[in-house]
């Protein structure tokens, strides 16, 4: 059985059934369903052979040329399929809910699967997304300079059954120069979309997310500008934290760094810090001085964030003598309590 259902009906049976992408790895590889798995109907060679033959043919060539490479690989693909649903019950999407899910879906139910076939594809669940980004929402951001801690503390407001969402982690990145250190590749803004989106859609609408504060870029991705634009117009919790124990805390994450890897995040800033900063901030690397190095980068940092703050709608300060999460935590959620936040 083949059955064609929407997005929101799609999404919710993929908590609990595979979920197979067929279209080419490349389109995959750009952004997916983070459910999904890559199931291609065509390699990128061959979908460059198709759309060739289309253009430059028309369409009952290029249907004819898929389908001699389609057919010798049908058994292969029942038997994968059956590898990753051996309830013989999954869901099957392509770009814009064509030809190459209608195909895979017609191989599927023969093999006596029960397919559902995602209307519109692809093409369908990026504009879905898009109408979550632009939804209203209720944001509560957590902002303060480079080193306050102010990732550290959301798993602990997650605790306190607070709901939370990791930029950086879906990015993959913290931000600065010194941002994918210790972090896996970032993903694509498409795909950086597709995660924040999934998230999005776990939280309840009538309860407040928590989010550190960013920048419209992290690293090379970019958060989409109405979700964005809600982030500015959110409150603005301010961490204060005393520059020591800032320095002290970038330190001790920074000292077992790569030496190299250091050296390059100066240089990124170079221009920011200038000659005489940068000389600076590279010999303290060289000797080991990470306190050092991380006093002089914080000068570009802390007058930067300035800057984007000066920017923002709601900004309540919170002084804080300690960088203890946990500690941190429970007075952010107290100051948030206290100004009806929560």
């Amino acid at each position: 059985m083949v059955k064609s259902i929407t997005i929101e009906e799609f999404l919710q049976l993929t908590e609990r059934l595979p979920v197979l992408d067929a279209r080419a790895p490349k389109e995959y590889a750009v952004g997916h369903l983070p459910a999904a798995t890559s199931f291609p109907i065509f390699s990128d060679e061959e979908r460059a052979k198709v759309g060739t033959a289309y253009k430059q043919q028309g369409h009952d060539p290029a249907v004819l040329i898929g389908l001699d490479l389609f057919g010798p690989k049908m058994s292969k693909f029942v038997k994968q399929a059956t590898k990753l649903a051996p309830g013989k019950e999954l869901l099957v999407h392509c770009w814009r809910g064509g030809m190459r899910s209608g195909a895979m879906a017609w191989l599927l139910d023969f093999s006596g699967f029960n397919v559902y076939l995602l209307q519109g594809g692809y093409k369908a669940y990026r504009q879905y997304l898009h109408q979550q980004f632009e939804a209203p929402r209720k944001l509560l951001t957590l902002s303060g300079f480079t080193g306050s801690g102010k990732t550290d503390l959301l798993p602990y407001l997650q605790q306190q059954h607070q709901q939370v969402i990791d930029l950086e982690g879906l990015a993959s990145h913290k931000g600065s120069a010194f941002g994918s250190i210790g972090m896996h590749p970032q993903p694509s803004t498409e795909h950086f979309e597709n995660l924040l989106g999934t998230e999005l859609l776990k939280q309840d609408s009538a309860k407040p997310t928590w989010l550190e504060d960013e920048s419209i870029t992290i690293g090379r991705v970019q958060i989409p500008k109405p979700f964005f634009d809600r982030m500015q117009e959110s409150p603005a919790i301010v961490l204060h934290v005393p520059l020591p124990l800032r320095v002290k805390k970038l330190a001790e994450e920074y000292c077992q760094t790569d030496k190299a890897l250091l050296e390059a995040a100066i240089l990124k800033i170079k221009k920011r810090l200038g000659g005489l900063a940068t000389k600076e901030a590279l010999e303290a690397i060289q000797t080991g001085d990470m306190e050092k190095m991380v006093e002089i980068a914080l000068t570009y940092y802390d007058k930067a964030y300035s800057h984007e703050l000066a920017k923002k709608q709601h900004v309540l300060p919170l002084e804080l003598q300690s960088i203890n999460p946990e500690e941190n935590a429970a007075k952010v959620l107290a100051f948030a309590k206290q100004h009806h936040l929560i």
